[in-house]
């Protein structure tokens, strides 16, 4: 059996060392890129995730796994509009990009009465969509759209048209 020099083991040291301390970017943090009409549009965007500040999830917004909330941004008689798909009300809005950012415009609801938990989906779409709008890319290179408000952020994961 041979004997590890102590030149030998403080190499061995020095490398284990510095290989723990690299840091590894995390797979769940979406890179960054700017908002287009371009990318909105080409997409459904739909709700995978979304929590409180607490950390707790928005229990409301996923009642129905089978019926994810989802926006569609389209462009219709010239201007860019966005539809809140899956919930009980149709609820839709006509959207500008301002500094980087989606802003709705003319928010429109019908008002049916609707039962529960439809009903705490719509409000509960209604107070996330009002937020800051970021638009990133996963680990897995698919698109994701990231919706803050100061309570609450919600990630949607963009689905090819």
């Amino acid at each position: 059996m041979k004997t590890l020099t102590p030149a030998l083991i403080t190499g061995i040291l020095m490398v284990g060392t510095l290989t723990g301390c690299q840091t590894t970017p995390s797979v769940n943090a979406p890179m960054a890129q700017p908002i287009t009409n371009n990318i909105l549009q080409a997409y459904n965007w739909q709700l995978v995730d979304a929590k409180r500040s607490n950390g707790q999830r928005i229990s409301q917004l996923f009642f129905n796994p089978a019926k994810p909330l989802t926006l569609n941004f389209y462009k219709a008689r010239g201007a860019d509009r966005v539809t809140f798909v899956n919930t009980c009300n149709n609820i839709s809005a006509e959207y500008d990009i301002v500094n980087g950012d989606v802003a709705l415009n003319n928010v429109m609801s019908t008002l049916m009465a609707c039962p529960e938990p439809q009903a705490s989906f719509d409000t509960a779409t209604m107070a996330l969509v009002q937020g800051t709008y970021s638009l990133g890319k996963n680990a897995n290179n698919i698109p994701v759209l990231t919706i803050r408000t100061n309570d609450q952020v919600a990630n949607f994961r963009g689905v090819a048209k």
